[in-house]
């Protein structure tokens, strides 16, 4: 073979395999997350903001992604196991065909936490998502905590979970009313109702 066939073949072996690549940032000078509005299966509107009081796992994906397809039965035991404590995960399907290809893959997977379909507009206010699966694990704030770019490890992201809802338990023995009042940030509670 020739030199540029080698560089050719290399090449295309880098691009096939960046999705599989690993690179995992943890943030403590936190920068809040892009909000969203987006659509899942059911039609309903689905904002990023109204997640705040909660740790919040958001997944760019897609069906045709192999690492995507090991990440999530992940997602779906930590939606589940998590979830009582104020957590939840947040699926953006990124295919070009949307819920024709995505609502088959949600039934075959049994996947029990929000899909949506995302868009152009939605990559961009994440740093232009050209890398899949790229997650995010915000803070009860709606603050970036840490941002995965290609498959990691389970224990990683399970790390980072039980850190963020941990250190709310701690604010809320260190400032009692605190981990009251972060239940109730977005849950829609206003002045003069009771939640």
């Amino acid at each position: 073979m020739s030199r540029i066939h080698v560089a050719a073949a290399s090449i295309a072996l880098a691009l096939l395999f960046a999705g599989c690549s690993k690179t995992s940032k943890v943030d403590s000078g936190r920068k809040q997350a892009p909000n969203f509005s987006l659509k899942d299966a059911a039609g309903n509107t689905v904002n990023l903001a109204d997640y705040r009081g909660k740790v919040v796992l958001v997944n760019f994906w897609a069906t045709w992604c192999g690492p995507c397809e090991v990440e999530i039965p992940w997602f779906i035991e930590f939606e589940q196991k998590y979830k009582d404590q104020g957590f939840a995960v947040l699926g953006v399907s990124m295919d070009d065909d949307g819920w024709k290809s995505v609502q088959p893959y949600v039934a075959k997977h049994k996947i029990n936490y929000r899909v949506m379909i995302g868009s152009e507009v939605v990559s961009q206010q994440f740093g232009n998502i050209d890398s899949l699966p790229t997650s995010f694990v915000l803070d009860r704030q709606g603050r970036i905590a840490a941002n995965h770019v290609g498959l990691v490890e389970k224990k990683e992201y399970q790390n980072e979970i039980v850190k963020l809802l941990e250190d709310a338990k701690t604010a809320a023995v260190d400032h009692p009313g605190v981990g009251e009042f972060a239940s109730l940030v977005g849950a829609g509670v206003r002045a003069g109702q009771r939640p």
